[in-house]
């Protein structure tokens, strides 16, 4: 069982910076593929981000530029540098780690991010 602990939301305003970490409680989080999702009030969660086991990122059209995932396979976190925030980018963001072997999923309780005057 893998679980997964999200920290470093908080209010920001437009323009500001936040970085969120996600801490695996697993041995093996290399095997992991590592991903940010994220859900507004009244909508659908959406994809974000991800990286690879091989540290290949993807990202939603809307972050990129302006958001960087990475991951520290030492330490089994992934983060996510958020810059040049929008109030668009208002959501609860969660972490997602997929094991790469049998594709089983996991998903820690979110950390709210809000950008705002």
């Amino acid at each position: 069982q893998v679980q997964l602990v999200e920290s470093g939301g908080g209010l920001v305003q437009p323009g500001g910076s936040l970085r969120l970490s996600c801490a695996a409680s697993t041995i093996i989080f290399s095997n992991f593929a590592m991903g940010w999702y994220r859900q507004a009030p009244g909508k659908q969660r959406e994809f974000v981000a991800r990286i690879t086991v091989l540290g290949i990122t993807t990202y939603r059209d809307s972050v990129k530029g302006r958001f960087t995932i990475s991951r520290d396979n030492a330490e089994n976190t992934t983060y996510l540098q958020m810059n040049s925030l929008k109030p668009e980018d208002t959501a609860v963001y969660y972490c997602n780690a997929m094991n790469i072997y049998n594709l089983s999923d996991y998903w820690g309780r979110g950390t709210q991010v809000t950008v705002s005057t």
